[in-house]
């Protein structure tokens, strides 16, 4: 098998120097949770880095850094699996859709869409109860703030999540199909 050079994509030009142009960028497309998870992932960069700063450098470790670490990673987990969900990319088992009848698949697909939502909402719920329950009693080991920005913080993941669920839901719906049953299909798929 022998490859055409001249049929490639040239990036240098006949004057030899390089000549390639970036595509431009459009963030039109990012969701609000992705902009949080990004502030998030930058604020736990930051705390991080300010760690081993503290550690190594001055050799004086800041020791608030570590459990802000773990909180934040905790608000980056529940804020990417709702980008997870709002592209709708979570693991699934799509294998057994492709021996099902066409409408047996759609209504397995369907209660999988329904499951994911009431799931979701219920989650919700309960950190709203457990949060209500803890009151302001529970508090951080290093810092002094209560425990429920931590679990707000998840809380609000699991109303995103919800939420696009929701959205998935409706796609799914006026589609007529979901990704179990086409594997080769995307959420951008209208």
């Amino acid at each position: 098998m022998s490859i055409d050079i001249d049929a490639l994509p040239q990036v240098m030009g006949d004057d030899g120097q390089f000549h390639a142009q970036d595509e431009t960028v459009d963030l039109s497309g990012t969701t609000l949770e992705a902009w949080a998870a990004t502030g998030i992932f930058w604020l736990l960069g930051a705390t991080v880095f300010y760690q081993f700063f503290t550690r190594y450098a001055l050799n004086n470790s800041a020791s608030w850094t570590e459990e802000i670490a773990r909180y934040l990673l905790i608000g980056l987990v529940f804020m990417g699996a709702a980008i997870g969900v709002a592209k709708n990319n979570h693991i699934h088992v799509d294998f057994f859709y492709r021996f099902m009848h066409p409408r047996l698949a759609r209504t397995v697909s369907t209660v999988v869409d329904a499951l994911r939502v009431l799931f979701c909402g219920a989650a919700v719920i309960l950190t709203g109860l457990m949060m209500s329950k803890l009151g302001s009693n529970s508090r951080m080991s290093m810092v002094d703030l209560p425990m429920n920005v931590v679990y707000g913080v998840c809380m609000l993941g699991f109303a995103a999540m919800t939420w696009r669920s929701v959205q998935v839901a409706l796609i799914h719906y006026r589609r007529g199909y979901s990704v179990l049953e086409r594997v080769d299909s995307t959420m951008q798929d209208r």
